[in-house]
């Protein structure tokens, strides 16, 4: 069985992702990495060259500002890494994204249970949002809880809308869950950065005049903005240590202040007892 691994990256260092720590966690459990690797206004380029591993495979792309629908400049990128891969499995991730070293042996025993059996055509991953700090994660509808991280490479896959799923002919894929998550940082950064980030990246999807009325001008990002958080238990892959240690902005939840509207309330008291997310938004049939 061979795996690969893809993802893309621009402006990794001035928007502060931890794609090194994310293509790290890829690289144990993957014979290449694709990275796309956007032109950018930092070393990006030469950090992901640093990490000297003979796996990486750099495709040097140009983001086509001008697409500022839906965010499908990032589904467009991540299909130029995709494309390069024509491996058993492909596994994805953004760069905001890193697997656990424990969860290696149940991805790749997963992997290769359903390396034959063509009726599945990805894998799925929970999730485990962090916001605000490394130590709080999104326990509301307001976060999704699952997604595809892992599809059979081939010219009919395609990475969906704004990059968060996939679809083969613009039909959900069907799809097996394994037993691992994906940990997201994308929301822990200093608020100035994450504020920055959110005025930049919202153009993807919206005009000028969404972006000031919804961002605003504030210097830092409001994060009371992330709704009901539960403190995080667990413990981080061992990638992420030296980041976590260097965390340099306070992060103060009060769970009095969260502001949920009353259906957030009905929806998520009743997802509380009984386990089910009514409407949950699923790009993937579970089989």
């Amino acid at each position: 069985m061979k795996v690969s691994g893809f993802t893309f990256v621009r402006n990794g260092v001035k928007y502060d992702y931890p794609f090194l720590e994310s293509i790290k966690s890829l690289l144990p459990i993957c014979d290449e990495v694709v990275i796309a690797v956007g032109q950018s206004e930092d070393d990006t380029l030469d950090r992901i060259k640093s990490l000297h591993s003979a796996k990486i495979k750099i495709l040097e792309t140009v983001w086509d500002e001008s697409i500022r629908k839906g965010g499908t400049i990032l589904s467009q990128q991540t299909n130029l890494a995709l494309d390069r891969i024509t491996d058993d499995w492909a596994i994805y991730l953004q760069a905001d994204e890193v697997l656990h070293e424990q969860d290696y042996p149940a991805i790749k025993e997963t992997m290769l249970r359903y390396k034959d059996v063509k009726e599945v055509e990805g894998l799925l991953f929970n999730y485990k949002h962090f916001y605000g700090s490394y130590n709080y994660i999104g326990c509301s509808r307001r976060w999704y809880r699952r997604e595809i991280r892992i599809v059979r490479p081939n010219a009919r896959v395609r990475s969906w809308g704004d990059a968060q799923g996939f679809r083969i002919n613009e039909k959900k894929l069907h799809v097996k869950l394994i037993d691992a998550s994906i940990h997201h940082y994308g929301w822990v950064k200093p608020p100035e950065v994450q504020q920055l980030k959110q005025k930049t990246f919202n153009k993807f999807w919206h005009s000028d005049e969404w972006v000031n009325q919804h961002v605003g001008v504030a210097s830092e990002y409001n994060y009371m903005q992330g709704g009901k958080l539960t403190i995080f238990d667990g413990n981080h892959p061992a990638v992420m240590a030296e980041r976590i240690s260097k965390q340099n902005w306070f992060f103060y939840y009060n769970p009095m202040k969260v502001q949920l509207t009353v259906k957030e309330k009905i929806l998520d008291a009743i997802e509380s007892q009984y386990g089910w997310r009514i409407g949950e938004y699923k790009n993937y049939i579970i089989i």
